[in-house]
């Protein structure tokens, strides 16, 4: 036991006796009592997941080893199946294509909390060095590319894997129940492109029904992020990550030489006028002082030779933004914005706007609920963060039940010029994943339990 533990606990322990030979009210003794008995499950979290980090290290890195894209999870499903059913709970597989769910049900009856890890992996070339290094290849919209788990998915389904292994341990303990849910395609789906009114990952799971029988009181999940320390947790109140919308213009002209371009309609300058009139849309007609937003053409693709005005241009982009009016406002601007353009050139703007993940909205009063149960996972390595301008598709789970994500450190030299999330040189310190396991089970534990501390 830490010594931070022991001051902690010896301070729960003071503040009971005092409370129970002062002429208080019984509810404060029974707070004190119900507050003593949450740290003493929170230690036993953290003396079984010592006991398993070697397991919990050795999942991620077969995982790692062994990614899947998007929908095609099948060998990280099946592990995952197989852990659960030996470990007695109630397992359904092939949710939303790939995705596994599996119930604990405590020795009395509660709340239902779940909690969530994605399992895919991006379609990213790793290099050499690791002993675990990925050399697989897998299928990404019809063409054969490499893939690793350069985002942390690996890490995050092997924590929940050891998260459920501690809490059936002390399913005993436990009033109510855990959901258990192993979700594919959090980066989107890799066997089609994706188009307006299709549904995969976390709202394809809800859409299936992973949110009834039973229906969960809170949700939990947590996302590695090498922007922080080796085990240090970051969480925000509110709007924590941006929506992602994908956007797709498609300019057409009219095809001529390019030595006589009166003679046609020209796409790539109608095109880059509107690129540069969708940077006005965030600098000129979107109000930061309310919530900032982002939008990035990112891809340009037209033309065929040298000397020929090509008939069209495509572009696709993506936009950001962290409150619903503010995204509405932005998608109309950018139609409005490329439409005219277009028209002022005697060409043609298409506008399509995918509206892919919606803002990550952390409930306050589960935030402020949960961050003493964070700091105590994290040894006191906690910080509030600033807004993420990534996306995740958690917050379909959020619009639909209260809940906290939050990030977990995975850094592990103090350097700000690590590696990003999705890059080939993307590294996790393994040191960290016991935190996440400590803190998935400690605001399981702290929600069940009912304890609310200051």
């Amino acid at each position: 036991m830490s010594r931070r533990w022991q001051a902690t606990m010896l301070a729960a322990f003071v503040a009971l006796i005092a409370c129970s030979s002062a002429p208080r009210a019984q509810t404060s003794s029974l707070a004190l009592e119900q507050e003593v008995r949450q740290l003493g499950l929170e230690q036993e979290i953290r003396q079984r997941a010592a006991q398993i980090e070697n397991k919990l290290i050795a999942w991620r890195r077969d995982i790692h080893e062994h990614p899947e894209l998007g929908e095609q999870e099948v060998r990280t499903a099946a592990l995952v199946a197989e852990h659960l059913r030996k470990l007695g709970l109630d397992v359904r597989t092939g949710v939303a294509n790939t995705g596994v769910v599996a119930l604990l049900k405590g020795g009395r009856p509660g709340p239902v909390v779940a909690l969530r890890a994605d399992m895919d992996a991006l379609p990213v070339k790793e290099p050499a060095g690791l002993p675990f290094a990925s050399r697989a290849k897998g299928k990404y919209l019809g063409r054969e590319v490499d893939v690793m788990h350069a985002c942390g998915h690996d890490a995050h389904t092997a924590i929940l894997m050891a998260t459920a292994e501690i809490l059936t341990a002390m399913k005993d303990k436990l009033p109510g129940t855990v959901k258990f849910i192993f979700q594919p395609a959090e980066e989107g789906p890799s066997l089609y492109t994706a188009f307006t009114g299709k549904s995969w990952g976390a709202k394809l799971m809800i859409q299936q029904g992973v949110l009834a029988d039973p229906r969960p009181d809170a949700v939990f999940g947590l996302h590695v992020t090498s922007g922080m320390s080796s085990g240090r947790i970051g969480y925000r109140p509110g709007a924590a990550m941006a929506s992602a919308d994908e956007l797709r213009i498609k300019v057409t002209g009219r095809q001529g030489h390019a030595g006589v371009p009166w003679r046609a309609v020209d796409p790539i300058t109608t095109t880059a006028q509107i690129v540069l009139g969708a940077q006005t849309i965030v600098s000129r007609r979107t109000d930061l002082m309310k919530s900032p937003a982002v939008v990035s053409i990112s891809t340009i693709n037209g033309g065929s030779r040298f000397n020929i005005v090509p008939e069209t241009v495509e572009m696709t982009g993506t936009i950001r933004t962290y409150d619903p009016d503010v995204r509405k406002g932005v998608h109309a601007d950018l139609k409005q914005i490329a439409e005219n353009i277009a028209a002022s050139a005697n060409a043609k703007a298409d506008v399509e706007i995918i509206e892919l993940y919606d803002v990550l909205m952390n409930p306050e009063e589960m935030a402020t609920r949960m961050a003493p149960v964070l700091g105590r996972a994290a040894d006191g390595s906690i910080q509030v963060v600033t807004p993420s301008g990534a996306a995740e598709d958690f917050s379909f789970f959020l619009n639909e039940v209260p809940g906290l994500f939050f990030h977990l450190g995975v850094r592990g030299q103090d350097t700000a010029d690590a590696a990003p999330n999705h890059s080939p040189n993307f590294f996790i310190d393994e040191k960290a994943l016991v935190v996440g396991v400590r803190a998935l089970a400690g605001m399981t534990v702290n929600y069940l339990t009912g304890t609310k501390a200051d």
